[in-house]
């Protein structure tokens, strides 16, 4: 039974959620016996991981959309994963719909954030990492919610990363004003991208 388990595992790029692991047959006694045998590993609550698979790139994320689906990795953690921040996260900043429950784990810590049904669903994009998948909005929404969240993130990173995005991606202009109305910071952010052009 551990074996089939372990294939399982293996279909489901190598870890579940203990709500997924049962719902495919594995039994909780199965799934604490491989634990126990260190084929599989907790890497959070509720969260088990094949130990024969390469260590996680970028755990915080992965452990995150594992065991939040449908949270949305946003502000300063998607401007690191799009490279366009020197700040280095202190929490797994997410957004989630503003009727959801707000996510909340011990490790790594979280931020979350709700946002209006129009601006939670724009802008996704789905992610590989370790073979779990991650949701990230992507360069040009990102920005847009930093100007909307300015005076918690501070206007100093919302420009930096305004720079770098400018330096590094075609400046897209059209993008970024339609995320700006959708998220009603259109005045805010166009004075600053007038700046760059």
């Amino acid at each position: 039974m551990q074996h089939q388990a372990e294939a399982i595992f293996r279909e489901h790029g190598g870890q579940l959620r203990m709500s997924e692991a049962l719902s495919n047959g594995i039994t909780s006694y199965t799934l604490y016996a491989l634990r126990d045998r260190g084929a599989v590993e907790p890497i959070s609550r509720g969260i088990y991981r094949l130990t024969e698979l390469p260590p996680l790139s970028d755990p915080d994320l992965v452990t995150v959309s594992l065991r939040y689906p449908n949270a949305v990795i946003c502000l300063i953690s998607a401007l690191a994963f799009h490279d366009i921040t020197t700040q280095i996260p202190h929490k797994v900043s997410v957004a989630v719909p503003r009727q959801a429950r707000l996510p909340s784990l011990d490790y790594p810590p979280v931020q979350a954030h709700r946002f209006s049904t129009a601006s939670y669903e724009t802008g996704i994009e789905t992610h590989r990492i370790d073979g779990a998948k991650v949701k990230v909005y992507n360069r040009e929404k990102t920005l847009v919610d930093c100007f909307k969240f300015r005076n918690r993130i501070g206007m100093d990173v919302v420009l930096e990363a305004l720079r770098l995005y400018r330096k590094r991606n075609r400046l897209d202009v059209g993008a970024l004003l339609g995320y700006a109305r959708t998220c009603r910071v259109e005045r805010v952010m166009w004075p600053y991208l007038e700046a760059t052009l």
